[in-house]
C-alpha cells in the first residue's frame, strides 16, 4: 500500500513538472521584429548570392536558426561570434569524424550528437542550432570539404553580417564578447 502511494506521489509529482506555469515572456515590439527579419534575411541572401555566385555550398541548413540568435537574441551568449562559428565547426568536425568512423548508423549519429553537444559545452561555445550539423552530416554523407564549405564559411559570413548590421541598428554593441 506505501510503495503505491509512493509510485502515486512520484506520478503527480513529474506531472506537475509538466505543467510549466511561469507567463509567456513579453512580445517584442513591432520595429525589433521588423530589424530581426531584415537582418536574417540580409545574412541568408549573402550565403545564397556566394553559392551561386562560386559554385561553392555556402547554403547550411543549421544557419536558418542561427540567423535566428544572431538577429533576433544577439544579446544571449548562444548568439556571440565564438559560439556561431566555433559551434558550428565543431559539431560538423564531431560529425563528419563519426560518420567516418561508424557509417552512416543510427547510433553513430546518436553518438556524434552526444559527442558535439558535450564538445560544445566544454569548449564553452554551445550554439543550439550547430547541434543539427551532425545530424545533417549524417542525412547527407558529405566529404571533409563540408567543414569548409560551408560550414565555416557560412559561418563566419552570416556573423559578418551580424557585426555590420547589428552595430548599425542597435545601441548596445555587439559582439558582447569573442
Amino acid at each position: 500500500m506505501q510503495r503505491d502511494s509512493l509510485r502515486q506521489k512520484i506520478m503527480n509529482n513529474f506531472l506537475n513538472k509538466l505543467k510549466g506555469g511561469a507567463p509567456l515572456p513579453p512580445a517584442a515590439a513591432p520595429a525589433v521584429i521588423a530589424k530581426a527579419a531584415l537582418g536574417g534575411f540580409m545574412a541568408i541572401a549573402l550565403v545564397a548570392l556566394l553559392t551561386q555566385a562560386s559554385g561553392n555550398l555556402w547554403v547550411l541548413g543549421s544557419l536558418g536558426a542561427s540567423c535566428v540568435m544572431l538577429f533576433g537574441f544577439p544579446d544571449l551568449p548562444f548568439s556571440q561570434p565564438r559560439h556561431v562559428i566555433g559551434g558550428h565547426v565543431l559539431s560538423s568536425a564531431i560529425g563528419l569524424a563519426c560518420l567516418a568512423a561508424f557509417g552512416a548508423t543510427w547510433w553513430g549519429m546518436a553518438i556524434a550528437l552526444a559527442l558535439a553537444l558535450a564538445a560544445m559545452m566544454l569548449l564553452r561555445v554551445a550554439h543550439p542550432p550547430a547541434g543539427s550539423n551532425p545530424i545533417i552530416i549524417f542525412l547527407s554523407a558529405p566529404s571533409w570539404g563540408f567543414l569548409v564549405f560551408p560550414t565555416l564559411t557560412g559561418a563566419l559570413a552570416i556573423v559578418l553580417v551580424a557585426l555590420l548590421y547589428n552595430n548599425l541598428t542597435r545601441e548596445t554593441p555587439f559582439p558582447k564578447y569573442w
